[in-house]
């Protein structure tokens, strides 16, 4: 019972990395490498373009074929797939579909936020989905969020579910000033009946629905503008299934998967319609390796699971991109921050934000100047940096 008891926990309460994080010697990988934006020569364009950005819950690489690297028989992601070949992908793989590597404090969907928009692994205390109060989610990272009001831009964040659940009300709010459309606001608005409750809140393909609303609402307001998503109908346990889906598969989380990512390409080709695509880039990613451990019971432990990314229409110098800089990269989450600027034409001194590296630059990132296992393990350490700056809020504001 000892024994179990301890490997349970080791497990399930992840006690190594919380070891690590709080009680083993401090590694200095976060402090050594830091690049803080406030300090950074950052360039926009002169037009500057807008940004949709939409985290697919649990899409990864894995529901593809066993031909194109992925591990099915039959191919779940065919609408994703065939909409790839018409933008850039980051692969960990010497051929196109790939993705970042898992890193610490980017396993769940509130950290590979953070992630993504601050350059950083979210190292916070250990419930991950419960973090955050007002004014005092990571006060003292500077994030895309924060960088795009500065420029100008208009901005929204949409949830089918709750946006206080791991506070990410909070994040927005604080970084971005974003206007919140949540579950909550749905029934507010009279979108959604007041008792109504499907999954997380509300299906994905009610969200893409308001979100075409809210992108001509954004695209009316003479500003550049910042529209980011989150799906959930493919989140654990086995997924939720619209009643508008149809289920070619006997297993109901490969129906969810399938009809979740058509929807995502259907609203892309909306937008592709749109008198404002032209000065638009989309960047589509899986948040974070699925967690439904059921599905992936039989998957060989050596296959590598990677999220999907995809980046379509990006600024003009972007798109002849290097093919080099494309494929056998080893990145993570973190990375995405410079590289989503990048992506929509921004300049950036040296290449870096966070501990992120924009891999259109070509530049190493972490993982490949350290060594993945190596750089995880010391992420997974304590960082002075982190403690005393990103976790604090800056003096400068401090008096306000």
């Amino acid at each position: 019972m000892l024994s179990g008891g301890i490997a349970y926990s080791i497990e399930k309460l992840q006690l190594v990395q919380l070891y690590n994080a709080y009680f083993a010697p401090k590694s200095d990988i976060i402090d050594d490498n830091y690049v803080d934006p406030r300090n950074t020569e950052i360039t926009f364009p002169e037009q500057k373009r807008n940004l949709i950005h939409i985290y697919l819950e649990s899409m990864e690489n894995s529901y593809l074929s066993e031909d194109l690297g992925g591990y099915m028989k039959e191919n779940l992601m065919p609408e994703l797939t065939e909409l790839s070949y018409e933008g850039i992908t980051f692969s960990n793989n010497p051929t196109k579909f790939g993705g970042p590597l898992q890193a610490t404090g980017t396993q769940w969907s509130v950290a590979s936020m953070v992630n993504m928009t601050t350059g950083l692994p979210m190292k916070v205390p250990a419930k991950p989905n419960a973090y955050g109060s007002k004014d005092n989610f990571l006060p003292g990272a500077y994030t895309l969020g924060d960088l795009l009001k500065y420029q100008g831009y208009e901005q929204t964040v949409m949830f089918g579910a709750d946006a206080n659940f791991g506070g990410l009300s909070y994040y927005y709010q604080s970084h971005g000033d974003f206007k919140i459309m949540d579950y909550t606001y749905a029934k507010n608005e009279g979108l959604i009946p007041p008792d109504y409750k499907q999954w997380w809140g509300y299906e994905d393909d009610k969200l893409y629905e308001y979100a075409k609303n809210e992108l001509t609402r954004l695209s009316q307001t003479g500003k550049p503008f910042h529209l980011v998503m989150e799906t959930a109908d493919t989140h654990r346990p086995g997924g939720y299934l619209s009643v508008n889906a149809p289920t070619p598969y006997d297993d109901h989380y490969a129906n969810a998967i399938a009809y979740s990512q058509s929807e995502t390409v259907k609203f892309v080709r909306w937008i592709q319609q749109q008198p404002f695509y032209e000065n638009t880039t989309i960047v589509l990613i899986g948040d974070h390796l699925s967690m439904d451990t059921d599905f992936f019971e039989d998957f060989d432990p050596n296959y590598l699971r990677t999220q999907y990314n995809l980046i379509l229409n990006p600024a003009q110098g972007i798109q002849n991109v290097d093919p080099a800089v494309l494929t056998n990269r080893q990145y993570a989450n973190f990375d995405m921050f410079p590289t989503i600027l990048s992506s929509i034409g921004v300049k950036i001194e040296g290449s870096r934000l966070g501990i992120g590296t924009d891999l259109f630059s070509g530049k190493k990132t972490i993982f490949e100047e350290y060594g993945y296992e190596k750089a995880n393990k010391e992420l997974e350490k304590k960082s002075q940096l982190y403690n005393d700056t990103i976790l604090v809020k800056p003096e400068s504001e401090k008096a306000e």
